[in-house]
């Protein structure tokens, strides 16, 4: 998987750990090696991370390794953002974005 730098990967072993038992907000990047929009993504889940890091933490989950928590979210197209606070998802936002429509997106539930 193509993964943003400060970012880091969860998987169906530790999803429950790093998001839903998170302290922070959760930005959760359900992402594929194969799809080229996640690829776009890339620096700009780093950027966020790196600026947004004391407020909200940044994660991507590759869709082909953790088919489980991909299912259970009902993910279908890639990339698929989806916002956790206190355990639950709060927000969901599909395709590609410049970081700055996604931190509009973002702000009224931060």
């Amino acid at each position: 998987m193509s993964r943003a730098t400060g970012v880091a990967e969860v998987t169906d072993a530790n999803f429950d750990a790093e998001v839903i038992g998170a302290e922070l907000p959760v930005l959760v990047e359900f992402t594929a090696d194969w799809c080229p929009p996640c690829r776009q993504m890339a620096p700009v889940l780093s950027a966020l991370a790196a600026e947004e890091g004391e407020r909200l933490k940044v994660v991507q989950l590759d869709v082909d390794t953790s088919p489980v928590t991909t299912n259970a979210y009902k993910v279908l197209s890639m990339p698929t953002f989806m916002l956790f606070r206190n355990g639950e998802p709060v927000r969901a936002m599909v395709g590609a974005r410049p970081k700055r429509r996604l931190l509009q997106e973002l702000s009224d539930v931060l």
